[in-house]
């Protein structure tokens, strides 16, 4: 029989993480002071992280160790498996060769764990006792609970407001792990009233969620802010994904042709591709697709320009695409892409052309995702469901042309506290966003902030 499934023992897990600042075509652009303008210094980022994750945030090494007490825990469920969607090939009738990385695994159902773990045994380790985050869909905040649990620590979770209505047994999980958990915009942070006050009635977004969770940790001397996405050391600690998958395919005698990764800040496609850039800039023939939805198109639609993570203007600013630190997506199922920014390196990359970017809405994306769930028998995440669908167009075109084309994507989680969004799909209920760049994204993009050249 065929494998099914490509395993790497616990003892070939990667001993190190993938750091690309070294391999990047150009240096990374500074992230800037919100109040000067003027690129900041790690004593900037000291109120809210700690010294350790600093350094890794702008560290010039190609390889940073994972400690052991880290890669003990990731043991739980890593390396995770590379499978071969033979059944998703025959339903397809595509020549292709499809695979998935399944991050599905980890006790929390998605790769969030990869960097939580880190960032709290960081923390920890800085005499920190309490972490504050926001969460979208619901997955990092899952996952930042299971880590502060493993290392004895608390856990505030602001989470988007609409998600945490659409999603209750993610924020189950949560409560068992022992966070508190609020739902986002919030009376507990100045930030959250402010936002209130002007929309009472607001769905909320995660830029409104991470400057609760940031000023909630910049105002409490016990408590620092972890970040599911976007920084430059959130990237590094998901590198496991592809240096695992490397490792995968070249047990499978397989080089890849396209690699896919759904994107909402970028943590999850960083990770799974990262590792396989330098194969591209040294002339490999290797495409990188990331995959975002019509409702939040910020790779697509966006502006690369300096903005703020968040909509307080808290964060320092970033060069980045963006929809504008002011724009409130709607409230689709996928509640993870709905970030009106996404992570420098990858903004970086796409506007170098190494990675290209697509978005699709939500009814083709749920019906790939029911087709995987029919074949492959896992229910994907909403999020991850974007990733399938752009596999099945590529293996469509495959079939198209006669290419045997090595198709790989990443299935971030699973969606097992997302069958109500399917629920909805199925009886037709789903409404297909798409955002008019000169109406919507123009009056965001209106409220970027000045830089002086």
């Amino acid at each position: 029989m065929d494998s099914y499934k490509i395993h790497l023992s616990e003892a070939e897990m990667p001993q190190e993480w993938y750091n690309i600042i070294p391999d990047l075509p150009s240096p990374m652009p500074p992230y800037l002071h919100p109040a000067t303008g003027l690129p900041i210094t790690p004593a900037d980022l000291a109120a809210i992280f700690p010294p350790a994750l600093i350094e890794q945030e702008v560290s010039p090494e190609r390889w940073i160790p994972i400690p052991d007490e880290v890669r003990r825990i990731y043991q739980l469920w890593r390396p995770s498996p590379l499978h071969r969607a033979y059944n998703l090939e025959k339903a397809l009738k595509t020549p292709a060769r499809i695979y998935y990385k399944n991050e599905s695994v980890s006790p929390a159902g998605s790769h969030k764990p990869n960097t939580a773990v880190p960032q709290a045994y960081y923390n920890k380790a800085a005499g920190i006792k309490r972490l504050a985050t926001e969460t979208g869909a619901g997955q990092w905040g899952c996952a930042l609970s299971l880590a502060c649990n493993f290392f004895a620590m608390e856990c505030t979770v602001y989470m988007v407001k609409v998600s945490y209505h659409q999603k209750p047994y993610r924020r189950s999980l949560m409560h068992i792990w022992g966070a508190s958990v609020y739902p986002s915009p919030t009376d507990r942070t100045q930030a959250g009233r402010n936002i209130l006050a002007a929309d009472p009635e607001t769905s909320g977004s995660l830029g409104m969620a991470i400057s609760e969770a940031v000023e909630d940790a910049a105002t409490h001397e016990d408590t620092n802010y972890a970040l599911g996405s976007v920084l430059n050391h959130v990237m590094l600690h998901q590198t496991i994904v592809g240096l695992e998958t490397k490792k995968q395919l070249a047990l499978a005698g397989e080089t890849p042709d396209v690699l896919i990764g759904c994107v909402g800040g970028g943590s999850n496609f960083a990770g799974f591709c990262f590792p396989f850039v330098p194969d591209k800039l040294k002339g490999q023939d290797i495409r990188f697709v990331a995959v975002e939805p019509t409702a939040c198109p910020t790779l697509t639609k966006g502006a690369y320009t300096y903005d703020f993570g968040d909509t307080a203007g808290l964060t320092p600013l970033i060069l980045m695409y963006t929809l504008g630190h002011s724009f409130v997506p709607s409230g689709i199922h996928a509640g993870g892409l709905r970030y009106h920014g996404d992570a420098p390196l990858l903004c970086q990359l796409v506007h170098e052309k190494v990675i290209e970017a697509r978005a699709y809405a939500q009814n083709p994306v749920f019906e790939a995702a029911r087709l995987f769930a029919v074949t492959e028998g896992i229910i994907p995440a909403p999020e991850t469901a974007h990733a399938v669908r752009a596999a099945v167009d590529e293996a469509l075109v495959c079939k198209d042309t006669g290419q045997a084309k090595c198709i790989v994507f990443n299935l971030s989680g699973h969606g097992h506290f997302d069958l109500a969004a399917y629920d909805a799909f199925l009886e037709g209920q789903l409404k297909d966003i798409e955002l008019d760049p000169d109406e919507n994204i123009k009056k965001a993009l209106a409220n970027l902030p000045k830089i002086n050249p």
